[in-house]
């Protein structure tokens, strides 16, 4: 983890004329009062270029940022965006799931508050050499943090037939998976995977006509589900999510926004899990060790609305969920006599 005060700058245009903060409002809302807490500590888990966090810190004068990402292209932009709030800001070179050690090494016990963009920023889609993007050809990276960690191309040439198959099934939920899986083993002992062109026409091959005219493109479930396991996302979140949540003070909350189920999942049995009794089924009372840690602050799901759907189409699959710590988490009280 690498900390980080500075200005940072990078080549190219501003965080801000590259970058639309999804269902701002929406998330500002949940967190608001929080925010205006006497001290207020907000963490972001997944800087991306700044959008939020600056709405954030505009949005009261007193509250502290702590912004954490793994790419350091986004912290470089994000670090211009913030300049303007000098010492209320802390960036930190790491991913969400070590936001435990981040907060420890800053000296902080709790945070007021806590957010979390997941998914593909729309830096990384916007940089086609990096090859996140299906539509343009490109190196078969897909990492989030460029210096670290195999690449999808990587994926693609070492994993047996049967991993291929696992990880377009789990996180692209394929329906082709096995199919795709073996054309990629027999066409990588022709030439190994290098560029994403090449796997877009192995896939328009692969996949059936029937299928492709009415499914959207035939890379998008690939190209998913490649980045996701490069990046270990959905391990990363199942373990970073927990840590955030302990990592609340008594009034503090949190607003999580997912791209596709498979986070959103995540999210959401992990709050209706805080937000729930845990008093066993003959107990005639509820005991204090037992009673919900957690407030949920959603009625399900939160969606864009229909204008922010006209102005922004990738928040079309956006979910955002929030929940209000209620009470200290079980594992840390003391017992009840």
């Amino acid at each position: 983890m690498e900390h980080d005060d500075r200005d940072l700058t990078t080549d190219g245009r501003d965080a801000a004329s590259r970058h639309v903060p999804v269902m701002l409002d929406e998330v500002l809302d949940l967190l608001a009062p929080a925010l205006s807490t006497e001290g207020a500590v907000h963490v972001d888990g997944t800087l991306g270029m700044g959008g939020h966090a600056e709405a954030v810190l505009e949005a009261d004068p007193q509250v502290r940022l702590v912004g954490i990402d793994r790419d350091p292209q986004a912290l470089a932009l994000a670090g211009e965006r913030l300049a303007r709030f000098g010492e209320r800001v802390t960036l930190v070179h790491a991913v969400n799931d070590e936001i435990g050690e981040v907060l420890d090494d800053l000296g902080l016990e709790s945070v007021t508050s806590a957010f979390f963009d997941l998914g593909v920023s729309s830096l990384q889609l916007d940089e086609t050499e990096r090859g996140f993007a299906y539509a343009h050809d490109a190196p078969l990276d897909m990492r989030m943090d460029p210096t670290t960690g195999v690449t999808a191309a990587e994926v693609l040439n070492t994993y047996d037939a049967r991993d291929l198959t696992r990880v377009l099934s789990e996180y692209g939920e394929e329906r082709f998976a096995r199919k795709i899986a073996g054309a990629i083993v027999r066409e990588r002992e022709v030439t190994p995977f290098e560029r994403s062109g090449r796997l877009v026409e192995l896939l328009r091959a692969t996949i059936p006509m029937a299928s492709q005219r009415g499914g959207g493109h035939p890379a998008k479930r690939t190209f998913q589900a490649l980045r996701i396991e490069v990046n270990e996302e959905l391990a990363g979140w199942a373990r970073a999510l927990p840590v955030a949540l302990d990592r609340l003070s008594v009034g503090g909350r949190i607003a999580v926004l997912s791209f596709h189920s498979l986070e959103d999942r995540i999210t959401k049995r992990a709050l209706a899990a805080g937000a729930a009794s845990t008093t066993p089924p003959d107990l005639p009372v509820e005991l204090p060790e037992h009673a919900p840690e957690l407030r949920l602050l959603t009625r399900g799901a939160l969606t864009p609305s229909a204008r922010e759907l006209e102005t922004n189409s990738r928040s079309a699959s956006v979910r955002l969920r929030g929940a209000e710590r209620i009470r200290p988490p079980r594992h840390q009280e003391g017992p009840h006599r």
